[in-house]
């Protein structure tokens, strides 16, 4: 599922349909399209065998199914719609060679196609695609294939992918805007429907709609009765877009969480047929997709990529629906970037999905943050993150986020406004994921600094301010939560006397948590060298 091409906004006056190498109509019938994907069974299993559909037991009363397209050998389902539009087109793409844009999958797809075909191949990935994705293409197509890394973004490298195909007259594979690509991808949902057990209801991503509106062909012939939900990430709902508006249009901004289903503007094609097959679609939010990662890794234990994660996302959303029935989800695609992983563990709270952020005015003394803690501790939420910093006399304003649901968030307010604390709820405020905590090492007094290794478990931060309330004040503190066992702060406290802070330091070598003192050269990056007690931090340092 890749982004769209820029290609009618460049080339519209220039070219047309067939000059673009898409033979097929605006629109597209669903039994044309049901009758291609049965030909086009009969092509796609030269390259790979079907993948297995897993049954799972959900503790909560039904069954998931779950179509494993990440097995494949390029750990994704788009090889199916490039080697079948590749192989019916095989007299022209061997005479004329083929060209296609993508930033991993679809280029994935038409690499291994050629390589099996014997087609030469030129792809065209944005200069930002992973390493690792350019060197999958490369291993996958071997001499077949040459690939040319332009632009920054895919909708660069599809630029200079149609002008390249215009230029040197080569047949451009499209990512899902063509019958050929929508009835290769449409196999899926034969397999599904042959499989021992048949689902009551698909939840199916959305990217540009040809996985969707392929499978969804196939289900909707064969069980005319089964329920067929499509599903899109906030920040790239261009499918829902597009049936709000009567046709497609171009969102203006496009969130990339699920890169997989990045894309600002539906098909054409797939539009029209999912108009007809969708009985609704939905919308899943960036935490939800990381929650249902997080669930696969435990039910199946696959690391999928967040597009793949999609359906199930949307599946524990309405599970309240579900009780009894058997639930269709395709694991689309597994191609994921380890270096995400924190951050998509980080984005994995509470199954619901919601995660918000609070600014709080509490007392700048000592204990002050142990009291606002008891105050909020009847509502249970997971502290996700905690943003201190010192930068008054009299006041500090700590950005708490938590996990949780509305009603949580809903009885937090209602504790703490009891409890007449002043608060703003700074969700989605553009600082908040930099993790920036202002404070004025000025205002410190006898400073120590320290990384702390706290457990990962609820009360731990809790259990260490109420040993600890009497002795010294939170000046800086900088926590989230990364999903490991062991949380990470980098803290700083104050003290009003040596005697506090010697206590201090004896209550934590004695009882914990595990601490690193921070050396001298980061104490002086911290600023705290230009404390107002220097001789206080040069004796914690020594």
């Amino acid at each position: 599922m890749e982004c769209p091409a820029l290609f009618f906004l460049i080339h519209e006056s220039i070219m047309t349909r067939h000059q673009q190498n898409i033979l097929t109509p605006p629109s597209v019938k669903v039994p044309e399209l049901f009758h291609q994907i049965m030909k086009a069974r009969t092509r796609v299993y030269r390259l790979f065998p079907p993948t297995p559909m897993e049954i799972h037991n959900m503790p909560e009363g039904w069954k998931l199914l779950l179509k494993r397209e990440d097995l494949s050998e390029i750990h994704s389902y788009k090889w199916r719609g490039a080697f079948n539009f590749m192989s019916a087109r095989y007299q022209e793409a061997k005479k004329r060679g083929v060209v296609a844009a993508s930033a991993g999958n679809h280029a994935q797809g038409v690499a291994k196609s050629a390589a099996h075909l014997g087609i030469k191949a030129q792809l065209f990935m944005p200069q930002s695609a992973p390493k690792l994705k350019v060197e999958a293409v490369t291993r996958l197509g071997g001499p077949m294939v040459e690939i040319h890394q332009e632009g920054d973004t895919y909708d660069d490298a599809a630029e200079a992918a149609h002008r390249y195909a215009l230029k040197y007259n080569h047949l451009y594979v499209p990512p899902y805007d063509d019958l050929l690509v929508m009835a290769g991808q449409g196999v899926v949902g034969d397999e599904m429907m042959t499989s021992p057990e048949r689902p009551d209801v698909v939840y199916l991503q959305i990217g540009g709609g040809g996985l969707a509106a392929g499978v969804a062909a196939v289900l909707r012939t064969y069980d005319p009765n089964i329920k067929l939900i499509g599903v899109e990430a906030e920040g790239q709902a261009s499918m829902k877009a597009a049936f709000d508006a009567g046709g497609p249009v171009t969102l203006e901004h496009l969130d990339i969480f699920c890169d997989g289903t990045a894309v600002k503007t539906a098909g054409t094609l797939t539009y029209n047929a999912l108009k007809a097959l969708l009985d609704d679609i939905v919308i899943v939010s960036a935490t939800q997709v990381a929650s249902a990662m997080e669930e696969l890794w435990r039910v199946a234990r696959v690391l999928s990529e967040p597009s793949g994660a999609m359906g199930l996302a949307a599946a524990r959303k309405y599970e309240k629906k579900l009780l009894g029935q058997k639930v269709g989800v395709i694991l689309s695609g597994a191609n994921l970037d380890f270096r995400r992983l924190g951050y998509i563990a980080r984005r994995a709270g509470d199954p619901t999905g919601i995660q918000a952020f609070y600014q709080v005015e509490i007392p700048e003394r000592k204990g002050a943050m142990l009291a606002f803690f008891k105050t909020i501790n009847p509502v249970g939420l997971n502290i996700s993150h905690l943003l201190v910093g010192q930068y008054d006399s009299d006041l500090a304003y700590p950005v708490i986020g938590f996990d949780g649901n509305p009603e949580d968030f809903n009885y937090f307010e209602e504790l703490i406004s009891f409890a007449g604390y002043k608060f703003q709820n700074v969700t989605g405020r553009p600082d908040i994921p930099f993790r920036v905590a202002p404070y004025q090492p000025r205002l410190l007094s006898l400073p120590y600094a320290a990384i702390l290794n706290f457990p990962e478990r609820p009360g731990a931060l809790a259990e260490f301010l109420e040993r600890v309330a009497t002795l010294a004040n939170i000046s800086y503190f900088n926590y989230v939560h990364s999903g490991e066992e062991v949380g990470r702060a980098l803290a700083v406290f104050s003290f009003e006397n040596n005697q506090s802070r010697e206590s201090f330091l004896a209550d934590l070598k004695a009882h914990g948590p595990d601490f690193t003192d921070l050396p001298r050269d980061t104490g002086h990056a911290l600023g705290l060298l230009e404390t107002s007690d220097q001789a206080g931090y040069d004796a914690f340092a020594k």
